[in-house]
């Protein structure tokens, strides 16, 4: 692709092949593509051969379309030398943003003004769009249009999926597209950080309608509430700091304000003065002290998200607040007991921390029922629900809106992963807890499950094969300390769409047996991504070569098992895995024939003794494996980390690879081997690598001293090791 782009050199290259990555879909091939090379070279000259410049203009034209004509008017644009901004500022990103339609200009502005130091959901960043007028359309559609808009932020290349998260669940922006975006709006909002010397200076300059005060982590100072009163027009304010309070300080004066995120230790002083906010649409507390709410913040009846996680020592809520008839979104603190009058906020969406108490006088499942809006749901304390009939009343099944089912008990497992002593469960227990959660059967339409601190024997039985045919729509599953469950469910292989699972810490999991993969045309046929952590009593993962699985699985993790071989199935059914990563696997002997594999990680993995036919692989990375002495079939390899601090010598494995790069860090007493050179007893194990870069740490710098050396070179070698380093090496 962009074959011509060579003859610019390696760097345009690379853009171009960057460019293609972003327009190429489905509807625009490469072949198509390559009729455009002409045009894409001079747009990519335009970009000022800036990446990120190149990745935005990739996003604006697969918007526009695959047509010769489509790339000639964005190249032609008379746009593109505009004098509007500054010359540090990027003309790719601002026509971008010309392209976009008026209501994408407004989300794209808000996004840059959220601060940095947080992180902010896409259901967060869709609310506060929501709050501030942006979205329009029918009441119940706009969060799914808001989804939208973000997502077409995400493929515009404005935003960035960040890799932490499933999905584009939480994104960041580029700080060349963040400086533009705030350049755009400088004269209507406000991003300062504390500490910053002039900041009551740009306070005071003019009246702005968003104000976004966050964390400078290289100062820390704090800011005076008074000072932030004269901007009575304000919209949006956002806080991530301490703000000096005083007797007296009032919310009153942000009468129009319809968002506020607020982290603040000082803040029961404006809790008497909230309810007086009567437009604000989003509220966000942050406060480790506050303990109670005012029973008259009812009265803020246009309030529909609410975000009371920060607040720690939140115990219980006042009545009124079952009078928020508006409230869409509800992520409480940790508490014990929700007022009765929970079925009468049926413009209910997303409900978070919702605990299962029980108590006659409290809200129970029961008033889930009516909230047949609810898209996201998070329930807390399972354990307490004393019957499955309350979990029948609450009618999950029947929400058909509903994408996202968190299920939480309480944790009974130890830092070591295994039941707590005093947390024994009972057969009692056991099986009434499996009789609750066989009643939380979502709807068909549910895209994400997790369930964590579960004690029963066995999963729900919606998740055997009989019944989980029906939700076909599950993309996402993750489990975690399953305390007492004995096998993985049966019924998980035949999810159509099944992306990415995860299992953390399940003690009593000894065998994963034919039933996970079951003898069905194929088994996990989408599966993406799947790690099983913590499972540390597991021995024994039987999966023969015939049974067809897992065709499309790209990144496999295992860690802290005792796991004794990685089965034959994996390795001749998984054609597409790419990223391998072993840590803390204690009885692995041996890792072969994996011919997909292009990474490779083993850590903690105390019996390794050979890793063999990986003819793919290009960067191995070997961490605390002292038996490993055998490193054969792995021709492609481009880069080998190795980390050990124990070792004496470098391994002889080294003399029989070839890698381009080797990174090392050692103790320095080998270090200081290494550093001798020609003259050293270690020359012959790494001369013949072309790159080396080798250190060693004094306990709190891993970096401290370093041995750096490239074969080309007439074999340079450079050393920050002295002489007396090398005296001492043995202390």
């Amino acid at each position: 692709m962009f074959h011509l782009v060579k003859r610019k050199g390696k760097k345009n290259c690379f853009l171009g092949i960057k460019l293609c990555s972003q327009v190429c879909s489905s509807e625009i091939d490469e072949d198509h593509i390559n009729t455009l090379k002409d045009i894409g070279l001079k747009i990519i000259q335009k970009c000022g051969c800036l990446p990120i410049a190149v990745k935005v203009m990739g996003g604006l034209l697969r918007e526009r379309g695959g047509l010769r004509g489509d790339w000639q008017r964005v190249l032609d644009d008379s746009k593109w030398p505009t004098t509007k901004m500054p010359d540090d500022l990027n003309h790719t990103v601002y026509l971008s943003y010309e392209y976009m339609p008026s209501y994408m200009k407004q989300c794209f502005l808000y996004y840059s003004f959220l601060p940095k130091s947080r992180i902010f959901h896409m259901d967060q960043v869709v609310a506060m769009w929501i709050s501030e007028g942006f979205i329009h359309g029918n009441s119940s559609d706009l969060e799914e249009l808001g989804r939208n808009y973000y997502k077409e932020l995400v493929s515009r290349n404005l935003i960035e999926p960040d890799k932490s998260y499933v999905g584009i669940w939480v994104c960041s922006m580029h700080d060349v597209v963040r400086s533009f975006a705030r350049y755009i709006t400088k004269d209507e909002a406000l991003v300062a950080q504390d500490g910053d010397d002039d900041i009551l200076a740009k306070l005071g300059s003019q009246k702005f309608l968003r104000l976004s005060i966050e964390t400078n982590q290289s100062k820390s100072g704090e800011l005076n509430w008074k000072s932030l009163q004269a901007h009575q027009s304000v919209r949006t304010l956002i806080s991530t700091i301490q703000i000096k309070m005083k007797p007296g300080d009032s919310l009153v004066t942000f009468s129009g304000l319809r968002t506020l995120h607020i982290e603040s230790a000082d803040m029961a002083v404006l809790l008497e003065s909230l309810y007086q906010l009567k437009h604000l649409r989003y509220l966000k507390l942050v406060n480790a002290d506050m303990s109670v709410l005012r029973v008259n913040i009812g009265k803020m009846k246009l309030l529909q998200f609410l975000e009371l996680g920060g607040c720690i020592k939140l115990l219980n809520l006042p009545d009124s607040i079952v009078k928020f008839g508006q409230l869409r979104s509800l992520l409480l603190p940790r508490i014990s007991m929700v007022p009765r009058g929970f079925s009468g906020l049926t413009n209910m969406r997303r409900l978070s921390l919702f605990p299962a108490h029980m108590d006659g006088d409290w809200c129970s499942l029961d008033e889930l029922g009516p909230l047949s809006q609810l898209r996201y749901l998070h329930l807390v304390q399972l354990e307490n629900v004393s019957a499955a009939s309350f979990a029948s009343n609450a009618r999950l099944s029947e929400k058909v809106h509903f994408s996202w089912l968190i299920l939480y008990c309480t944790n009974k497992l130890g830092d070591d992963g295994l039941v707590k002593e005093n947390e024994s469960v009972s057969e009692e227990e056991q099986q009434l807890i499996e009789k609750v959660f066989d009643k939380l059967y979502p709807p068909p339409g549910v895209e994400y499950l997790e369930i964590k601190w579960y004690f029963g024997r066995q999963l729900p039985s919606w998740m055997m094969s009989t019944s989980i045919v029906s939700l076909n729509n599950l993309t996402t599953i993750i489990f975690s300390d399953l305390a007492c469950c004995t096998q993985l469910p049966n019924g998980l292989c035949q999810l159509l769409n099944l992306q990415f699972l995860q299992v953390r810490r399940a003690p009593c999991i000894k065998h994963v047996g034919t039933g996970f993969l079951q003898a069905v045309a194929a088994s996990f046929p989408r599966l993406n991504k799947l790690k099983l952590y913590d499972m540390v009593e597991w021995e024994e993962w039987e999966w023969e070569e015939q049974v067809q699985a897992m065709r499309c699985l790209e990144m496999l993790e295992l860690r802290k098992c005792r796991l004794r071989h990685v089965p034959p199935g994996l390795a001749s059914n998984a054609s597409s895995l790419k990223i391998l990563i072993l840590r803390d696997v204690k009885h692995l002997n041996y890792i072969e024939s994996f011919p997909s594999v292009v990474e490779l990680t083993v850590d903690g993995c105390p019996d390794l003794e050979r890793i063999t036919n990986i003819p793919n692989l290009q960067k191995l990375t070997i961490e605390n494996c002292p038996k490993l002495k055998v490193l054969e079939h792995i021709a492609s390899l481009e880069r080998l980390v190795l980390k050990d601090y124990t070792m004496e010598k470098l391994p002889e494995y080294i003399q029989d690879i070839k890698p381009r790069h080797l990174q090392l860090f050692c103790r320095l007493w080998l270090l200081s081997a290494i550093a001798m050179g020609q003259s050293g007893i270690e020359w012959d194990k790494f001369s013949h690598v072309e790159h080396v870069k080798a250190y060693a740490d004094d306990g709190d710098n891993q970096r401290k001293w370093h041995v750096l050396y490239t074969r080309g070179d007439n074999c340079k070698l450079d050393s920050n090791i002295s002489t007396r380093n090398k005296k001492h090496t043995n202390d």
